[in-house]
């Protein structure tokens, strides 16, 4: 088999040799636009240009270095019936529960009121925390979302998750549905998205949605940008109608100089860094499934385009 390396903003030394230690029964090259067509089988991709596949037309999976699939399905030029693989955790799971019990933590502990005294020089404690006056609300029940809540409830916080379809977390009280949204929202104080982005989830966070969560709530986004109207956001927080919020993903990356979310008081802001994509972990994860498919064995993580996930 055949391997593409099609990553123009990841430096293919970095993964060749790890590649090649992990296949060593099959050809492993770089996509070269300026070159006469690879002929390969399969491509790892991250952000590909469309000229790729004009280019490499005998393409028949594309293995994307991420969990979030939605920037490539929005491509136009995207082969129909080609199959696409995600990948699954490969470490990034946990990197996405410690950035949501460390927002929480921040939220419901009062650290963030403690720098901003540490910068008064003013000693100020304040009482201790009740868990039950923080349920968590986890959209998303996915391998990142039940994860997530997982480790939020092993900290004995009262925690609910919420799906599209039905999921069966232990320690977490689940719902699903679109019925079961508001009854979801109505239990929670902090909201944490780690939901996939699709046409069904897009604008998600909105002046609706999050009015209905309990009073002092926190919004805590590690899904996508495109999840939340960002101007909701703002007029709800200077309205008092929602306590606090920490991002880590938004409509438009790099955030604009410009943009409002930087300065306001109530906003910690962080540059996409909620779980970054272990080079080691993807490596064995893409090798294993690229064995299994020259068996002709069936693998997981595969894509329903419909879907979105």
């Amino acid at each position: 088999m055949h391997v593409l390396f099609a990553c123009p903003h990841n430096n293919p030394d970095d993964w060749l040799p790890g590649l090649a230690a992990e296949l060593p029964d099959c050809r492993i090259s770089v996509w070269d636009p300026a070159g006469p067509p690879s002929g390969a089988d399969v491509a790892l991709v991250w952000k590909p240009p469309a000229a790729l596949f004009a280019h490499e037309t005998r393409l028949k999976a594309l293995f994307n270095l991420g969990a979030g699939v939605d920037a490539l399905l929005q491509m136009d030029e995207l082969p129909p019936g080609i199959q696409i693989v995600r990948l699954e955790d490969a470490g990034m799971a946990v990197q996405m529960a410690e950035y949501a019990l460390y927002a929480l933590l921040r939220a419901s502990r009062g650290f963030g009121q403690y720098e901003r005294d540490q910068a008064q020089s003013k000693w100020a404690p304040m009482p201790g925390l009740r868990r039950a006056q923080w349920p968590v609300g986890v959209l998303g029940l996915g391998a990142m979302g039940a994860r997530v809540a997982q480790a939020i409830a092993a900290f004995d916080y009262p925690v609910a998750g919420w799906s599209r379809s039905a999921h069966a977390v232990d320690g977490v009280r689940t719902y699903a549905g679109s019925e079961q949204l508001p009854e979801f929202l109505a239990r929670t104080r902090v909201l944490v998205n780690v939901l996939p982005l699709t046409p069904e989830t897009t604008g998600i966070l909105n002046r609706q949605t999050l009015s209905q969560l309990l009073p002092g709530a926190h919004l805590i986004n590690v899904g996508r940008g495109g999840h939340l109207n960002e101007d909701d956001l703002l007029a709800l927080l200077d309205a008092g109608r929602l306590e606090g919020a920490t991002l880590d993903v938004f409509e438009t990356e790099p955030l604009p100089v410009s943009h409002a979310l930087w300065r306001h008081p109530r906003v910690h802001v962080t540059p996409h860094i909620a779980a970054s994509t272990l080079r080691d972990e993807a490596i064995a994860q893409i090798a294993g499934k690229i064995r299994k498919l020259a068996r002709g064995e069936p693998i997981s993580g595969v894509v329903t385009p419909q879907k979105g996930y």
